[in-house]
């Protein structure tokens, strides 16, 4: 499933999209970001409320395909930049991480 389709599918708020054809392949809920760059596979959507310029450098270290920030979390200003100078697909949700993966899952055609 391409990132668009996924942005489509569930109403998701693009507050970056650099690339919007990027494969996803699975999903990653994590917040703990040391325990994401060394578990979060490439190619995830990965789902989190962290919101600060960090959660781009893990983004970039682990080649996930886009950041969905949970619960209406908003970007703060340095992950927004850092998401555009390192086009990184970043998105927004009102839902939970959880409601995310679950719709994610049956998207992609896999169990939880």
């Amino acid at each position: 499933m391409k990132v668009q389709a996924l942005i489509d599918a569930l109403s998701l708020q693009p507050f970056h999209l650099a690339r919007p054809q990027e494969e996803i392949t699975g999903g990653y809920c994590g917040d703990l970001l040391s325990w994401v760059m060394g578990r979060a596979p490439a190619g995830a959507a990965w789902m989190t409320i962290m919101s600060n310029a960090n959660v781009a450098a893990v983004a970039s270290l682990t080649d996930v395909a886009c950041i969905i920030l949970a619960e209406g979390v908003q970007p703060e200003p340095d992950l927004l930049a850092k998401a555009q100078a390192h086009d990184i697909n970043l998105l927004g949700s009102g839902a939970g991480s959880y409601e995310i993966a679950i719709q994610l899952a049956a998207l992609l055609g896999t169990a939880l």
